[in-house]
């Protein structure tokens, strides 16, 4: 394959940092390829944490296939590393191989890195270009750059509802209101999370897995249930399998150590009215190394989060079709004045078999 822009170099390099969208977590999804004399000679992506970097898949690649890697551009989508994790430095690494020039789409946030990377590169004669597809780059790693800079993950709500607004019937009913592909691709959102979140409204009333089903994935998220009173029965199918984090306000310690001897967690977050403070418990999911939360919940913990501002973006599934008076989508109060509305800008619309996908942020 011939290569002939840094554009289509780094176009290259993102769709490989796509294949680690469900593994490289807490790490970021990076991809990198290697060009010389305008033809591909390597690529590779990060591989799950403690396991190469994409730099070094992609060297490797080209030394596998007969290539030298001296003097030739590497496409990376993001700033080499320059510090001693759990794997060695990436920039050493392409020092060492005597590449002529890196080419980045955006600095690294981590404070560990943040332009070191490319001032080890620099000061080894290498040549570095910054900034190509630089948005995309973000977007990529979107809960990366949130954790780093914010202390706390990129907060996505899912929701699905009729065209009117609707999520269910006043008794509850609301399977299914969105067809099989909005399903699947709710899925795939819920795939690349770190963690799903929910409340334990939901764990009462609909007894939900939250486990990715609809499609294949290498990696199950974290189980998050925010439950104030610790009223989670142990029989709950969100406990199937262990590791679900349960938050809670009051303290009961001997179901806590019946959900501990179980596998699970309970993290203590009271607010001064008896209830989760979810301010800080989107400061302590950063803490634990959470990128991405994805939240399925009911109307009642959605209102909660975004009046809190706890949620960064919405991505809503519409149905065509319409229910009239039933649950809504949010449980927020009513408005005095349109100056209090909260603002969102669409960010991608896109139909999904038959129904709507709408992913709107908060301004």
């Amino acid at each position: 394959m011939e290569i002939h822009s840094d554009v289509q170099g780094m176009r290259l390099a993102l769709e490989l940092a796509a294949r680690g969208m469900f593994t490289t977590t807490p790490n970021p999804r990076v991809g990198c390829v290697i060009v010389k004399d305008d033809r591909l000679i390597g690529a590779g992506y990060t591989q799950p944490a403690g396991q190469a970097h994409a730099e070094v898949q992609a060297m490797n690649d080209a030394v596998a296939k007969g290539f030298d890697v001296a003097g030739a551009t590497a496409y990376v989508t993001l700033e080499p590393c320059s510090h001693f994790g759990r794997t060695p430095p990436c920039a050493d690494a392409l020092i060492r191989s005597r590449v002529a020039r890196v080419v980045v789409a955006i600095a690294d946030p981590n404070p560990l890195v943040a332009g070191q990377g490319i001032a080890k590169l620099e000061a080894a004669g290498i040549q570095v270009t910054r900034g190509v597809l630089e948005d995309e780059a973000r977007e990529m790693n979107i809960g990366f750059f949130s954790r780093m800079q914010r202390s706390r993950p990129w907060v996505r709500m899912k929701t699905a509802a009729s065209l009117d607004g609707m999520t269910a019937l006043h008794n509850g009913e609301s399977q299914w209101i969105t067809g099989d592909e909005a399903r699947a691709d709710g899925h795939r959102w819920r795939a690349r999370a770190c963690a799903v979140l929910t409340g334990i409204g939901t764990v009462i009333e609909d007894d939900p897995q939250l486990t990715v089903r609809a499609i294949d994935t290498p990696r199950q998220p974290r189980r998050i249930v925010i439950d104030s009173r610790l009223q989670i029965s142990p029989h709950a199918r969100v406990l199937e399998g262990g590791g679900t984090w349960i938050v809670a306000a009051q303290s009961q310690p001997e179901k806590e150590e019946m959900l501990h001897d179980a596998g699970h967690e309970v993290i203590l977050l009271p607010n001064a009215d008896g209830k989760v403070e979810l301010p800080a418990l989107m400061q302590e999911l950063g803490k634990r190394q959470i990128n991405e939360v994805h939240v399925e919940a009911g109307f009642k913990l959605n209102g909660s989060l975004i009046r809190e501002g706890c949620v960064d973006e919405l991505l809503v599934y519409l149905a065509p079709s319409l229910l009239g008076d039933a649950q809504r989508m949010f449980n927020l109060p009513a408005l005095e004045s349109l100056e209090q509305k909260k603002s969102l800008a669409f960010h991608d619309v896109k139909q999904i078999g038959a129904d709507l996908r709408i992913l709107a942020r908060f301004t």
